[in-house]
């Protein structure tokens, strides 16, 4: 039988910078772009740990909640309100970037045997970037990098004549693979930013969407959108591989795209 899952949530705040000290300062901005940026920049960040294993019957559940809030809140002192190149030791030679930031948080937990199984991590960084690490994961150093972005169009009416109703989207793409040892990154953000902005939210954004080209010989579904998001996208990630696409309609309803 399958173990049940727990996952715990917690914040804390921190600053950091990405700087290659072996680059130049053109190479660096071109690379990081405005996380480049001296002294740096903060973000609220929130973790999610989730851990496994079966039901202690003693108190109901996989592991006790007080405990493993503990534990997460000890591990976080040493990054809460610490700008994490000047005041923790671990980047001094890599950079901080999210990837690198939840590889050293899972190494801290995976450790702790009194908050269970680790099974997965996700850092946000804020609410429109995420990375996300399973064992399997940080074995092979790889990572999923989520990025999201939003943009409003309007669709025809469900019914005929009634003009059109419009939704703020987003779009969440997921991009899966190895963490460069250089940048300490999956993907380049800055093309990667670029390249969403260009494909998709120049395209749709403040739109009709049923003038597109694309609809003209296939309904306009928010499975058949998801879809031609994923297909102008797929092939023009700048490193990693495409591993996800959601395109969120509105805070009850979403589509997902995935080839396996």
């Amino acid at each position: 039988m399958p173990e049940p899952l727990l996952t715990k949530l917690i914040e804390f705040a921190a600053a950091h910078r990405y700087h290659h000290a072996a680059w130049d300062a053109a190479t660096n901005r071109r690379v990081f772009g405005a996380c480049n940026n001296e002294p740096g920049h903060g973000h609220n960040y929130l973790l999610e740990v989730t851990v496994a294993g079966p039901v202690d019957r003693r108190i109901g559940m996989v592991v006790n909640l007080f405990e493993l809030k503990g534990v997460l809140v000890k591990m976080l002192e040493e990054f809460d309100h610490k700008h994490l190149n000047l005041d923790t030791p671990y980047f001094k030679q890599t950079i901080p970037t999210t990837e690198n930031i939840a590889r050293l948080l899972w190494a801290k937990l995976a450790g702790q045997s009194s908050i269970g199984r680790l099974e997965r991590i996700r850092l946000h960084e804020d609410e429109t970037l995420w990375v996300d690490l399973t064992a399997n994961d940080y074995k092979a150093n790889r990572a999923r990098l989520t990025r999201r972005a939003g943009f409003a169009a309007a669709l025809p009416a469900a019914s005929r004549g009634q003009g059109y109703t419009g939704h703020n989207y987003a779009v969440e793409v997921t991009i899966e693979g190895d963490i460069h040892p250089e940048t300490g990154m999956v993907t380049d953000l800055v093309t990667l930013d670029k390249t969403i902005q260009e494909l998709v939210v120049a395209r749709f954004a403040d739109r009709n969407l049923d003038k597109d080209p694309a609809f003209a010989a296939q309904p306009l579904t928010g499975a058949t959108f998801a879809r031609l998001l994923w297909s102008l996208l797929a092939k023009a990630i700048p490193t990693g591989r495409l591993q996800k696409l959601r395109l969120v309609e509105s805070d009850n309803c979403f589509y997902e795209y995935a080839e396996h």
